[in-house]
């Protein structure tokens, strides 16, 4: 995790203080499943909550520290972990840690790491869903070229532009919530999952306790497919985020400028050149959606450990884990925040739908020559030639413009009346339908 790409709401979720509570909660937990099942002493699991809970609710780097210096003997986290425990609760800390395994503890406290990470992800996707309705109903019917292969095609609707983007984010938001489910899994359930020293009714009494469900097979670990799943999800998310910024950053270019990122009073956007006003937010976030991809393979790899564990998995996601979702947790913020801010010029998208002399109407035109009785693929032809002698003369004083060409065309002049080139050449055709698909979108 890097300071300049992290909010403090999320490193707390990947902070040793948080982990070691969990690890507690789930152990004081197992305690409580067995106490209920009479395996253990009820005055004995009261013991260890009474002790041990006030030793977490005084936990701090010192603890850290005494923690981590255990382990540098033991060599073993779970150990360091249960030996400082043992310390605070005393006699009853013998109770603890009873028929589990150290996966079991760390296995489910990742899924509640997880789980946790995951609700923020979502109140962050929320927040940038709304920012996307706002700005997509704010400009429902104002006019911009749309582009196929960075070529100017035929008019749309900026806020269809931005509609598209929140159908995408929506769609992204269940896979989360589907994701969120899978990875929500808790294993009690002893060296290679067979239960052989604990019962199966204290994983449902800790996995109830924590909102988790339980694994159907832990062979000691929880299968990584899950977790592969998980980090695919949150891939394709970053995915749709840089295809927003890439948006933002094409429409930003100097020889665009159809939208901005608002640049703040007293910004800089060059060491060297005072003038420029650059798309750092939307570049920021092409990279940070390239760290949050970057976890996917190494989560696939996981899947593969050998026979019913190994720890090739763990080193991996020490560090996928809090990297990726912390990384994304500060994207869809930033992102949230640019939509909310974009500038937007509507007179020059009108100026760069008119650049190209009509041309980009020659959809229309094709069909109105259709309807006039002409042939499709001499229509085609006809349509093409003006549209070219049109584009190639672009700027020079006396350059006709398509409408222009058209009706002096042989081939089409008392053809088809000029009222119904001007009708095939209205943008305001391109927005008919807005209002069907904004339903379909927000409803």
């Amino acid at each position: 995790m890097i300071p300049r790409y992290t909010r403090e709401i999320a490193a707390r979720i990947w902070s040793p203080e948080n982990k070691y509570r969990i690890w507690f909660d789930i152990e004081l937990l197992a305690c409580e499943g067995m106490a209920e099942l009479g395996l253990i002493p009820a005055a004995a699991v009261a013991d260890i909550s009474v002790r041990g809970g006030a030793a977490m609710a005084a936990f701090g780097a010192a603890d850290v520290e005494r923690i981590d210096e255990i382990e540098r003997e033991t060599r073993h986290d779970v150990i360091a972990f249960l030996t400082w425990l043992a310390g605070h609760v005393g006699e009853s800390s013998r109770f603890v840690h009873q028929g589990l395994t150290s996966s079991d503890v760390l296995d489910t406290c990742l899924a509640v790491q997880l789980t946790q990470a995951t609700d923020l992800l979502l109140g962050d996707l929320d927040a940038l869903l709304a920012a996307l309705r706002a700005r997509a109903e704010e400009h429902k019917y104002t006019l911009t070229i749309g582009r196929s292969h960075g070529i100017h095609a035929e008019p749309t609707s900026f806020g269809l532009k931005l509609a598209g983007h929140y159908a995408e984010f929506a769609r992204n938001r269940m896979r989360l919530e589907t994701a969120r489910r899978e990875i929500a899994t808790c294993a009690i359930s002893g060296a290679v999952g067979t239960f052989a020293h604990v019962d199966p009714r204290v994983e449902a009494y800790v996995a109830q306790k924590l909102g988790l469900a339980v694994e159907t097979v832990s062979t000691q670990v929880i299968p990584r497919d899950r977790h592969a799943a998980y980090f695919s999800t949150l891939a394709v998310i970053a995915a749709g985020i840089e295809r927003l910024a890439t948006e933002v950053r094409h429409l930003q270019r100097s020889e665009v400028r159809e939208a901005e990122e608002f640049f703040h009073a007293g910004q800089k956007g060059s060491s060297a050149m005072p003038h420029k006003r650059n798309p750092v937010l939307s570049e920021n976030l092409t990279g940070l959606a390239r760290l949050v991809r970057a976890a996917v393979v190494p989560a696939l790899e996981n899947v593969a450990l050998w026979h019913e564990r190994d720890i090739s998995h763990s080193s991996v996601e020490r560090g996928i884990a809090p990297d990726a979702t912390v990384t994304l947790d500060f994207a869809l913020t930033r992102l949230a925040g640019m939509i909310e801010k974009l500038t937007i010029y509507p007179e020059q998208m009108m100026k760069n739908l008119a650049a190209l002399g009509g041309v980009v109407h020659s959809g229309e035109m094709l069909l109105a020559l259709t309807r006039a009785g002409i042939l499709r693929e001499d229509a085609y032809r006809i349509v093409q030639r003006n549209a070219m002698a049109t584009w190639t003369r672009l700027g020079e004083a006396d350059a006709a413009g398509f409408r222009e060409n058209l009706l002096a065309d042989p081939e089409v002049a008392g053809r088809i009346a000029p009222e119904a080139l001007d009708a095939a050449m209205d943008p305001a055709l391109h927005l008919r339908e807005i209002d069907t698909i904004f339903q379909r979108v927000f409803g």
